[in-house]
């Protein structure tokens, strides 16, 4: 039997009040932690080891095992998310309908051509890197796990995630590209290409 508890049904469970704010206003502290890394652990301390390393059972030991250790820890992340949570503010009243308008287009629009077209950045990119041309494939191709050529070397381009599925039973037997996606892009590993 499998039963899900909650965070309020914990809160319950252990006698601890659940804080009130208004909506809205968590995701906007969240984001601005986010930004502003006011909870790492080069500020709090890495709280999962902290917490492992207590001993004791109630809340109130916790938060004054934890303060003797890190007095000046929970004000530091204050100062840190309410500057960034300034910042954010500022930004918001910076907004606009027709900025709005542009993010969204951006979004629909150029992000997803950008996300089904990178293939062929990367084969471009290998291309340069070689000093050959490059080509898509075509229909025949892709149903043998081809996605393009460099000069007249196939080959296929795949999630680096691929790297773990390979031993599953789908073969191709040509060279592999992989990509990982980072934050502003995607970062390529053209090995297999350049042995």
């Amino acid at each position: 039997m499998k039963v899900k508890l909650t965070n309020e049904d914990i809160r319950k469970s252990l006698e601890i009040p659940s804080p009130s704010f208004p909506k809205y206003v968590t995701q906007i502290i969240n984001l601005a932690n986010q930004n502003a890394q006011g909870t790492r652990p080069r500020v709090v301390g890495q709280l999962t080891d902290l917490i492992q390393e207590f001993s004791g059972k109630r809340l109130d030991e916790w938060e004054q095992w934890y303060l003797q250790r890190y007095p000046e820890a929970i004000r530091t992340a204050k100062e840190k998310i309410l500057s960034m949570v300034e910042n954010l503010k500022d930004a918001i009243n910076k907004i606009d309908e027709n900025m709005v308008y542009e993010w969204a287009k951006d979004l629909v629009i150029v992000q997803t051509f950008i996300g089904l077209q990178f293939q062929e950045a990367i084969l471009r990119k290998a291309a340069e890197i070689k000093g050959i041309a490059y080509r898509l494939s075509e229909r025949t191709d892709e149903s043998k796990g081809i996605d393009g050529y460099i000069g007249n070397t196939p080959v296929s381009i795949k999630p680096d995630t691929y790297k773990v599925k390979r031993s599953l039973s789908e073969t191709i037997d040509v060279k592999l590209i992989y990509y990982k996606k980072v934050k502003n892009g995607i970062e390529v590993d053209y090995s297999e290409l350049f042995e």
